[in-house]
């Protein structure tokens, strides 16, 4: 009797085991039944102050004021298999309304979406495609995008705005579009403050570099380190722990005396700056509104309004964009500055180009 309680035990524990997957799991709420937000981690952590962070923090607005239950899961790795293990975790416990954050995912919500048909699939910065890169958004998912370059244009402004005079540099992780636009509209930003706002700032192409990837956090600190030691007082990285190793650097050189700045990217990393009190590198963030992308669509699924079979685009016309709430260091005649660029962006009066034109890179 013991020995077959023992093995019915092991079992048992073996199919609860096979059910819950190798992955990491957090933040479940629990709600109403019917109506259940899963999400699927990129490479990273939850707590990464990027895509991660900020479409948790969204699903988690949502599902609070919805009072829906909600659950992430973390991947073991970041191939098409790996999220499609989670993706198929969330689904079989019910959960069928799946935010994706990245364009990693865009394979794998691609096979997903054909799937589960009656689950419902965001896909946040990308498109789902079979690898060819022919998008085909199904009835059952959204997918988002950005107009990084509008952002980039605003932190472009910011900056030559409050510092008046200097050089700029641009570090950049994987050369790919969303990064490319915050670059392109960052040189704009900076060329439109000199031409019209009587600033002096300089850009130069060797102070151009995209490192190639999003997690090499060493060389971040080296790239930043070599273009401080060329003249340079303030750099803009949109490239993930690549940046965070650009933060470290700048830390580092303002603890010793020097006078360096650093521009955030994606969500508000005025904290990723700190080095003593509430002092902070970041002069500002060219900000994505990540978490109001999550939530609006969690919002528009529970009000039957779900856009499935679209590609939305969030830019200033619709608020998607911009800087933080807050910019602890900028000047409230930058921020006024800023807000006036920000509307005339929004109407129209400011284009900003998404394309490299005669930009560098």
């Amino acid at each position: 009797m013991k020995k077959g309680l023992l093995v019915s035990i092991i079992a048992v524990m073996m199919i609860f085991l096979a059910a819950c997957g190798s992955s990491n799991t957090g933040g479940s709420g629990e709600g109403s039944s019917d109506f259940k937000v899963g999400m699927v981690t990129d490479a990273g952590t939850i707590d990464d102050k990027s895509f991660n962070q900020g479409s948790w923090e969204g699903v988690v607005k949502a599902s609070e004021e919805l009072g829906l239950t909600h659950r992430y899961l973390k991947p073991n790795g970041t191939t098409e298999a790996d999220y499609m293990t989670e993706i198929g975790n969330l689904y079989d416990a019910e959960f069928k309304f799946i935010v994706t954050p990245g364009f990693k995912f865009e394979t794998a919500i691609f096979a997903a979406q054909a799937q589960y048909e009656d689950a419902k699939f965001v896909l946040i910065d990308g498109y789902p495609h079979n690898g060819d890169f022919n998008s085909v958004v199904g009835e059952n998912t959204v997918s988002i995008f950005f107009a990084e370059h509008e952002a980039g244009f605003l932190a472009g402004i910011a900056t030559a705005v409050e510092l008046q005079e200097g050089e700029a540099g641009f570090i950049g992780g994987m050369e790919i579009p969303p990064v490319q636009k915050f670059n392109w509209g960052f040189q704009q930003g900076v060329a439109y403050a000199n031409e019209n706002l009587g600033t002096n700032f300089s850009i130069k192409p060797e102070n151009v570099v995209y490192q190639g990837t999003f997690d090499d956090v060493a060389a971040g600190g080296q790239i930043a380190a070599q273009m401080y030691d060329n003249g340079v007082d303030v750099i803009f990285a949109a490239a993930g722990g690549v940046g965070v190793g650009a933060i470290n650097e700048a830390k580092n050189r303002v603890q010793n005396g020097e006078d360096v700045w650093m521009v955030g990217v994606d969500v508000d990393q005025y904290a990723d700056g700190i080095y003593e009190g509430e002092k902070s590198v970041i002069l500002t963030s060219a900000v994505k509104k990540i978490d109001q992308s999550a939530y609006d669509m969690i919002m528009a699924e529970k009000n039957g309004e779900f856009p499935g079979g679209e590609t939305l685009m969030f830019d200033a016309t619709n608020d998607g964009i911009g800087l933080p709430d807050e910019n602890p260091n900028l000047s409230e005649a930058t921020i006024s500055k800023v807000a006036e660029m920000f509307e005339l962006i929004k109407s129209g009066e400011i284009k900003v180009s998404g394309e490299q034109g005669d930009l560098i890179k």
